[in-house]
């Protein structure tokens, strides 16, 4: 079982930045992929960025391209999104999600277990 706890989020002005942590414990973090997803209020949760197991394969959503970046530190067990240039459509609950996966290089579409949430809301 793999505990996942985000950090970093709130309040800031559009234009600004923020780094969201996600740390894991109880499980092998390097045997997992690595998902940002995010929940606006009234819309469907979309994924936001992802690292593969390697680190190797990144993904982002089209709208978060140039601005977002995902890293991760397997030393530390954590998962890193690097948010700059903010919008208020960024402004959503951000989640992180493992996925436990053999291939090191390939990028999950299902997800076997999720933080609890961090908000970030982004004034204009």
């Amino acid at each position: 079982q793999v505990q996942l706890v985000e950090s970093g989020g709130g309040l800031q002005q559009a234009g600004g930045s923020l780094r969201l942590s996600c740390t894991g414990s109880g499980g092998s973090f390097s045997s997992y992929a690595l998902t940002w997803l995010r929940q606006a209020p009234g819309k469907e949760r979309e994924v936001v960025a992802v690292i593969s197991r390697s680190g190797r394969t990144t993904r982002y959503v089209d709208s978060v391209k140039g601005r977002f970046t995902i890293s991760r530190d397997n030393a530390k067990n954590t998962v890193y999104l690097q948010m700059n240039s903010l919008k208020p459509g960024d402004t959503a609950v951000y989640y992180c999600a493992a996925t436990f996966t053999a291939l090191p290089d390939s990028v999950p579409a299902k997800y076997d277990y999720w933080g609890q949430g961090i908000q970030v809301t982004v004034s204009s």
